[in-house]
């Protein structure tokens, strides 16, 4: 894979089944826009999602993989010196976002590379397509979604709920690639991206900061999302207030009318939280 070097053992290869497809192309999808595109948006992709001009991205959007986790990191101006602050880091558990994967690196199996997130999720998006179009409606239980494969390139192909994410060369140049199989239509994306030293990650490590005063988790029923939109149409600053008695506020205040929104029954997370804030507002 790739070079005659350490790269040569680099390999990166896993199964994701539609709800963790779904997953990863609603993460992509809300941070595209921070990262930005290429300009390998514009003129289109050939068969293979390789544009024949394509080159390495330079966005500023890094992904970073080893066993444990799958972190994006997005800094603002697309440039790795300290003076830009991370705009977006996100981290998902591979044990969740995986049904199986396989990482191999002489870096202790990690592996940095910058990408371009606009082309990411016009691939998934694409392969999600495809498949509500080839199951009309039906999904097997993920635990069938997949067929019995030890993973390598030449054995079973999983059907249309499940897609292979690996790394690999097209055309000399290294890509991640996506490969979904079944029904009528097979898809393959090969999305150029450039193989960066693992040492560069701490320049996309969020900022350490202290331990928070509050801390509230959300039920998956009540996302936030849908409030924020409404208000942000009215004011352009939302104020933010929570207890650990689990309530939360969304107010904002405008020259024609002052709204405020509220949440309660939230779940404190005591875990990471100052101990002086378990009694305070």
């Amino acid at each position: 894979h790739f070079s005659k070097s350490s790269a040569d053992i680099m390999r990166f290869k896993a199964k994701l089944a539609s709800d963790q497809i779904n997953v990863l192309s609603s993460l992509i999808g809300s941070i595209a826009r921070i990262g930005g595109s290429s300009q390998n948006m514009d003129s289109g992709l050939n068969s293979s999602g390789l544009n024949s001009s394509a080159i390495a991205p330079s966005g500023g959007s890094v992904m970073y993989l080893d066993q444990t986790y799958f972190r994006i990191s997005i800094r603002g101006s697309g440039q790795s010196d300290d003076s830009n602050g991370i705009s977006c880091f996100a981290e998902l558990d591979t044990s969740i976002l995986f049904l199986d994967h396989r990482i191999e690196s002489a870096a202790n199996n990690e592996i940095v590379f910058e990408i371009d997130l606009v082309l990411l999720r016009m691939a998934l998006q694409s392969i999600l397509s495809s498949q509500k179009e080839n199951i009309s409606g039906y999904k097997r239980p993920l635990q069938n979604s997949l067929t019995e494969n030890n993973g390598d390139d030449d054995g079973g192909r999983p059907n249309a709920t499940a897609i292979i994410m690996k790394l690999a060369k097209r055309s000399g140049m290294p890509c991640l690639c996506l490969d979904s199989y079944g029904g009528s239509v097979e898809i393959h994306h090969a999305l150029p991206i450039r193989i960066m030293r693992t040492n560069e990650m701490h320049h996309y490590l969020p900022p350490k900061t202290e331990l928070p005063d509050v801390q509230l988790e959300l039920p998956s029923q009540r996302p936030l999302r849908a409030v924020v939109e409404r208000m942000r149409h009215i004011s352009p600053y939302i104020y933010i207030d929570g207890s650990m008695k689990g309530e939360l506020s969304l107010r904002i205040d405008s020259d024609g009318a002052s709204i405020r929104t509220f949440f309660s029954k939230l779940i404190p997370r005591f875990e990471e939280c100052k101990e002086s804030s378990t009694n305070d507002d």
